[in-house]
């Protein structure tokens, strides 16, 4: 199986199945030097850890990180970073009657005809468990990226059809905000909206589907590789590549289809001596290259496949239709778990371009 790397200079190889032994990721191309500890990766895992509350799978994983190599002393030695976690809590018996019946809106049939075999047992390397590696890649990449003053903060702004106001535009009142209650919305109105509609999808045997942000501030102009490696590009490809993420958008997104060029562009003013723009429609990206302006990235993320309704399917060793009400334990919602996913996925790349840059420099 390709495709399990990514990035260029600061490269990852996430490994591991959902009911494996373990999963986890290597990190490639981290300079020397950088203070790197557990706790640093820990406290982005423990954001993402299953059965954290009624918004969550009932899966209960410690999720703790074994760093197993590239650090000496406290301090990355440019070596290959190795990360473990383990899995403790999968049970498999939920998924025996799905060996040969995929599930309607999960990758269970695709890797099927991809492959001639797959592991059925919550999905395999389809399953969100993956992003085990991704997070702890992230959070190694959160910590070269805040040595250079970059921050970088995602949140729910829409869940199940209700959509918060964000008034606030401060990184850390909307990180605060977001981390304080069970959905990651900024907005505690809406927050509480959205949990009375997830218990109330969820007593139904259904999911909910929503939107997500992911803001990088303090992102200095110049990063991105025109003209097949552009910045926005590569974000766009890093939030893809996520599960269940169906659409990306950079700045302003779709509704620049209904502007008109004067309200689209981004008037260009000196302040203090330095380029900056009144308003932010690009996003923070012009040409496939940073402006230095604050990095909005927008995901569209769809209900989770797996839901406790009856569903037809196919059975695939009998040749004939068949229906499947699927046991286990399942995320009523993924967006408010995706969110240091996306965040991970976001600093990556520019932590890769950071590094491209500094490389193309020298």
């Amino acid at each position: 199986m390709s495709g399990n790397t990514f990035g260029t200079i600061f490269r990852i190889t996430t490994w591991g199945e959902s009911h494996g032994p373990a999963v986890g990721v290597v990190v490639d191309g981290c300079p020397a030097g950088l203070a790197l500890a557990a706790e640093d990766i820990q406290k982005d895992l423990d954001r993402r850890r299953p059965g954290q509350s009624r918004a969550s799978t009932a899966r209960q994983e410690a999720d703790r990180v074994e760093i197993l190599s590239g650090i000496f002393e406290g301090r990355t030695t440019g070596t290959p970073i190795s990360l473990l976690v383990w899995n403790k809590d999968a049970d498999s018996s939920a998924y025996d009657l799905l060996r040969d019946k995929p599930r309607p809106g999960h990758a269970d049939y695709a890797y099927q005809m991809k492959y001639g075999l797959r592991d059925h047992r919550g999905g395999g390397r389809a399953s969100a468990r993956e992003t085990v590696g991704r997070v702890a890649a992230g959070a190694v990449a959160k910590k070269l990226l805040a040595e250079e003053g970059i921050d970088v903060v995602a949140y729910v702004t829409e869940l199940g059809g209700i959509a918060a106001e964000i008034a606030s535009t401060d990184l850390m009142e909307l990180r605060a905000l977001a981390e304080s209650n069970a959905v990651r919305c900024p907005d505690p109105v809406a927050a509480q909206r959205m949990l009375e509609r997830l218990d109330a999808v969820r007593a139904e045997g259904d999911s909910l589907g929503g939107v997500v942000v992911i803001i990088a501030e303090g992102v200095p102009a110049g990063l991105g590789e025109p003209v097949f490696d552009k910045l926005d590009a590569d974000l766009a490809k890093a939030l893809m590549s996520i599960g269940a993420v169906k659409a990306v958008e950079i700045g302003a997104g779709r509704e620049c289809a209904r502007l008109q060029g004067s309200e689209m562009n981004d008037p260009m003013v000196l302040r203090d001596g330095r380029v900056d723009f009144e308003s932010n429609h690009a996003g923070g990206i012009l040409g496939g290259i940073s402006t230095g302006g604050p990095i909005v990235c927008t995901i569209s993320v769809k209900p989770t496949p797996s839901i406790a309704q009856k569903q037809r399917t196919v059975d695939l060793a009998r040749g004939e239709a068949a229906e499947i009400e699927i046991k286990g334990r399942h995320d009523p919602a993924i967006p408010p778990r995706i969110v240091p996913v996306a965040e991970a996925m976001v600093a990556l790349v520019l932590a890769d371009h950071l590094i491209r840059q500094r490389a193309a420099s020298v």
